[in-house]
This record gives C-alpha cells, structure tokens and sequence, in this order.
C-alpha cells in the first residue's frame, strides 16, 4: 500500500483552483515533497523520515501556504520563495488563529524549503519572525484539550502497519523485516499474526486509560488485570496498589476506553509473556513500564501528533496534570480529587485555576 494514499496530496480547496494540467503539476510537486518527508525529512543524512500523522498534519497547513501563494500572485505557481514564506508568516501574525498553530505552519513551511534545499539545491528558509509558544517562559506542563485529542488518536496510529492482505508480495516482505526487528523473531516466522499484534490495542488501551484516570507512572507500572471493570467503564485500584492513598478508588473511564480495555484484555490472552503475570501492560522486552519507557511512549505520541515538545517538561505527568486541570473545570475540586486519588485536599488545590487559554479569552471579552 502506497503511503501516500493516506496524505492528503492535493486537497479539495486546491483542487478546485486549479485546471487540469496545473492540477497534474501541483500533484506531481507534492508527491515528491511528502515521498522526501516519509524518508528523509526528519534527518537526511541517516535516511530518517517523519512519521505519517506529522507528515499529514504538515501536508494540510503546506497546502495552505501554496494556496495563499497563489492568491498573492494571482494565479498558480509552484515555485514558492522565501519573500511568499515571509509574507504568509506576517499574515498568520495578523490573524486570530492559536500561537501553536502559527508555530506549526512555520515549522511545515520550513520543512518545506528544507526539501528543496536537499533536493533542488535551493537555500533553506530563515524566517523573519518567529511565534511564541505562549506568553509565559515557564514549559507547560499539561496537554490541552487538543493535544489530549490528538495524543489519543496518535495512539490509534503508534506502530501500527498495513494490512496484510493489502500489501503486493514485495511490500509484504519489507514489512515482514520491519516486524521481524520489532518482535526479535527470524523474518522467516514473521506471519499474519504478527500484522495482528502490529496492530494491537496494548498502546490505545494504555494511553486513553491514562488519558481519563490520569494513571502515574508507578500504577501503570503495579496495574492489575483485576483492576479493569468494563462493564460499568471504571478502574478499581486497591488501597494496597494506590500510590500515596490508603482507600480503595473507583475512577470513571469513558465507554471507548473500557471497550479498549476489553479489546486488550482480550488479545493479551494470546501472548506467553503474559502467562505468569497479572500486569496489564508489558514492555516490548516484557518489563514493566516506568517512568522512562512511559515518557519515550508519550514522545513518540507526540512526533506523531505534532505536538511540539520543545521548552515543555513532557513527562507521563503532563497527561494526569491535564486531567486534574479540565476536570476541575468542568465539574469540582471534589471530583478531581478522586478522580486523580489524592488524599488530601491540598494536594488537589494546585488545579484550582483557569487555563490560560480560557483566561486569554476572558480578557478579549472583557475589551
């Protein structure tokens, strides 16, 4: 399967712009720009790609730029210049759309010059002004509603590959190596099953159950088969297994991720690693998780994603931090308490504040 068939090469709003041999040109620019992405992009020289959802994040906001170009110029032209970059950057400034998303638009439009630069020979883009990622020079240190989206639709995406019976023999047997490394296994036992675990729910069921029970590292590491209610969607963690509490808690979970839950569960019943423990969660190596492997898991979400981890303190913690915000929110000091199961009230006032993003629109309306 062709992975740009998953990228949106040419969008609708482009498409609609332009005539048919333009439209073939445009094709053929873009195509060769996202093939360059999936392979080299990241790093060039080591033939290291971006993965596909920060490709087809950047895809969308390049065509974005082309089509601000071409209403600029009056018309259609692939040859962009650092003076349209430049110009679309002053644009983006005047316009009322998010600091992240600005940065984002950037960072793809200099991805861009960057593949012409290896390419074409073209110099690399320097922009002449550059986006904050916030007004504070303090790191966030939690996801905001959109990064908790798109961290749990990343989650869907993480290591999984095509299917089986959609692959031509020769793709077939590249992803046959791929799993081969992946599971430590000879390429010649790589089979239908593996493409099954490929494309698992260990990950989705580990990162949504974090997302709603904003699970620290240490009770993802002690969690319990036993611990999984799906049929009325909660988490029962014993006062034995709680860290820092000394009850019983029931945290709520949302139907889609009990139902992950179960996929899991169900699936994990496959695997012999599994055989002589009540751990949900395994490792690829058949460890536990801890805060390391937890943190790369949620980078690797986030190159996904597009979530830019510069300047912020990207821990498993930003995840329950980002619950014990939103939650408060929308119900009460209260329920966040034991929702995060802190036993002491204290210790849950720390999220009894506005996000900054509800108080920056606060101040708009206030004139």
């Amino acid at each position: 399967m062709d992975e740009l068939d998953e990228l949106p090469v040419v969008t609708d709003a482009s498409r609609e712009y332009l005539n048919q041999r333009q439209l073939l040109d445009y094709r053929a620019e873009r195509e060769a720009y996202l093939e360059w992405l999936l392979t080299f992009g990241k790093r060039p020289d080591e033939a290291v790609g971006y993965a596909p959802g920060t490709v087809k994040s950047g895809a969308y906001r390049t065509d974005r730029f082309y089509r601000f170009v071409w209403d600029q110029e009056g018309g259609y032209t692939a040859n962009v210049t650092h003076d349209h970059a430049d110009a679309w950057m002053k644009h983006l400034a005047r316009g009322d759309t998010g600091a992240t998303n600005k940065r984002n638009c950037q960072k793809a439009a200099k991805r861009l010059f960057k593949w012409r630069h290896h390419e074409h020979g073209r110099s690399e883009w320097d922009p002449d002004i550059t986006f904050a990622a916030d007004s504070s020079t303090n790191p966030r240190d939690y996801l905001t509603r959109e990064e908790r989206s798109a961290v749990r639709e990343a989650a869907l995406e993480y290591g999984s590959v095509p299917n089986y019976k959609s692959l031509t023999p020769t793709e077939r047997d590249r992803w046959k190596q791929y799993l081969a490394q992946r599971f430590e296994k000879p390429k010649s036992e790589v089979g239908p099953d593996d493409w099954d675990r490929a494309n698992g729910w260990k990950v989705p069921s580990l990162v949504w159950a974090s997302l709603d029970a904003g699970l620290r590292p240490v009770e993802v590491k002690r969690s319990q088969v036993g611990w999984v209610d799906t049929d009325n969607a909660v988490l029962r963690i014993p006062k034995e297994e709680s860290s820092k509490n000394r009850d019983h808690w029931v945290v709520g979970l949302q139907s889609r991720t009990a139902e992950a839950l179960g996929n899991w569960l169900e699936e994990r019943e496959a695997y012999p690693e599994y055989d002589d423990t009540e751990s949900i969660w395994l490792t690829r190596k058949s460890n536990p998780y801890n805060t390391k492997t937890l943190r790369y898991l949620l980078h690797q979400l986030c190159d996904i994603a597009d979530i830019d981890t510069t300047h912020r303190q990207m821990s498993w913690y930003t995840i329950r931090h980002s619950v014990g915000t939103y939650m408060t929110r929308e119900e009460d000091l209260a329920a966040t308490q034991a929702q995060l199961r802190h036993k002491s009230a204290e210790t849950t006032m720390k999220y009894d504040q506005v996000p900054v993003e509800d108080r920056q629109d606060a101040l708009d309306r206030m004139g």
